[in-house]
């Protein structure tokens, strides 16, 4: 659906974050008449008068029938579409989308790869957009990344990366490339099961014309084996890390050790971004040394410094157990104390207590809504290191000071989302950064975000 084709269409935009004034700002451009009503929070209801005086505004979250009154409804992503309004709605004939499906729909002959994936989508997209900049392409960076496409809207770009969330997999138009880096049970609150999300993810595969994926992980292979233009990374034959290094096949390409973002998932990204260019015709090889100028993204495993006797590393990014586990190997050899938990999406940990009970690290600190749980199931195989549960991220970086020895690492990896506490990992991340003494302003914002 285009947006010209809402006129005469009875409207509503469903969410006031970055998103929906970009989707508002979209509509008034091109049907600056057109009724449009806004569902936001009350607390909302006042800028949003301030951003289009011509809304009408409900500062509320509404049910079936009041979703039914429109033709179309225009819903941000962090807004599931299994909520049974939604769906009673549908029932009744109203159709939702989205801005990310209204900017695909703008844009019919951008060149397009889009990346997904349980973990490392955000910096891969990062990394193939910072590589292909680096032969001279004019790049635009956009999506669940940060920065929603409908702000780039009438600017143009000879490639166009986009990051895209679970919720947002099914939005995506026909495209040149999809790129999943990992599959992993999430967000299982706003797709209801493991299995759904697992679909739900990979509806990218039919949007994608070639498909690249992480040949390390079985259920991933297995889930796209029918794709009939299938391309993998992470195999021996490919891009892959081995002895130090990315490697082309056998040969090598660039020294892991100059790689600014750290661990082997890091690494494997890069091979996703270099194996991504490379399989749309780029040189990748020429691209490869820009690798050593890759700024990693704040939140994800960020080295905030040493304070205190400690080296402090951020990692709010972790929203899954397994991100943890990735974030605790990439510090192999070290003092580490990890602070985990957060908000209970009923996710499975047992993978992670397995680990934590065969190779410790110095300290656990559980805090956040499921804290007891994970506490709990890590006493049942009497995990051997030093462990205290705690309420609030405070307290827990007051736990981990007394409990890590000097020139340790104090690592935040939660391993769960923030929103018993935090309004987001970002929200997070900076207040870590602040407790452990560092200036939060200095961590904020992606680079490279937009186009060039």
């Amino acid at each position: 659906m285009r947006i010209a084709e809402l006129a005469d269409r009875r409207v509503a935009v469903w969410g006031f974050g970055r998103e929906g004034r970009a989707t508002i700002a979209a509509v008034r451009e091109q049907l600056p008449h057109l009724p449009l009503t806004l569902y936001c929070s009350e607390s909302e209801i006042d800028a949003a008068h301030r951003f289009d005086n011509a809304l009408i505004v409900r500062g509320q979250e509404p049910d079936a029938i009041a979703l039914s009154v429109f033709d179309v409804v225009v819903k941000s992503p962090g807004i599931s579409a299994y909520k049974p309004a939604i769906l009673a709605a549908q029932a009744h004939g109203t159709q939702f989308t989205s801005g990310t499906a209204l900017w695909f729909a703008e844009n019919p002959g951008a060149h397009v790869i889009a990346v997904t994936g349980t973990k490392g989508k955000s910096t891969t997209s990062a990394m193939i957009a910072h590589l292909a900049r680096s032969l001279g392409v004019r790049t635009a960076l956009a999506g669940n990344i940060g920065l929603p496409l409908l702000e780039l809207r009438g600017q143009s770009a000879e490639l166009w990366v986009i990051e895209l969330s679970s919720f947002q997999t099914g939005e995506a138009a026909s495209l040149e490339l999809g790129v999943i880096t990992s599959l992993y049970e999430e967000h299982l609150d706003w797709h209801g099961s493991r299995e759904q999300y697992v679909i739900d993810k990979l509806r990218l595969v039919d949007a994608s014309r070639q498909l690249l994926v992480n040949a390390l992980q079985p259920v991933l292979m297995e889930r796209t084996q029918e794709h009939p233009h299938r391309l993998l990374f992470g195999q021996l034959s490919g891009w892959h890390v081995a002895d130090g290094f990315i490697r082309r096949g056998a040969d090598e390409v660039f020294p892991t050790a100059q790689l600014a973002a750290p661990g082997l998932h890091n690494a494997l990204n890069a091979c996703a971004a270099l194996a991504a260019l490379a399989d749309i015709g780029m040189d990748a090889l020429a691209a490869a040394p820009s690798l050593a100028n890759f700024l990693p993204l704040p939140h994800r495993l960020q080295p905030l410094g040493e304070r205190n006797g400690f080296h402090w590393i951020n990692d709010s990014i972790s929203t899954t157990p397994q991100a943890t586990l990735a974030a605790l190997e990439s510090l192999r050899g070290q003092s580490v104390t990890v602070l985990v938990g957060g908000y209970d999406r009923g996710v499975d940990w047992t993978a992670f207590v397995e680990a934590m009970s065969a190779t410790p690290p110095h300290a656990i600190i559980c805090m956040g809504s499921n804290g007891t749980r994970i506490e709990a199931a890590l006493r049942t195989v009497d995990v051997r290191c030093s462990m205290v549960r705690v309420d609030d991220l405070a307290t827990a970086i007051a736990e981990a000071e007394a409990r890590t020895s000097n020139g340790g690492v104090i690592l935040l990896s939660p391993g769960a989302p923030s929103f018993d506490q935090f309004q987001d990992y970002a929200e997070r991340g900076r207040r870590f950064t602040e407790l452990a003494g560092f200036d939060s302003v200095a961590i904020t914002g992606i680079d490279g975000l937009g186009i060039g």
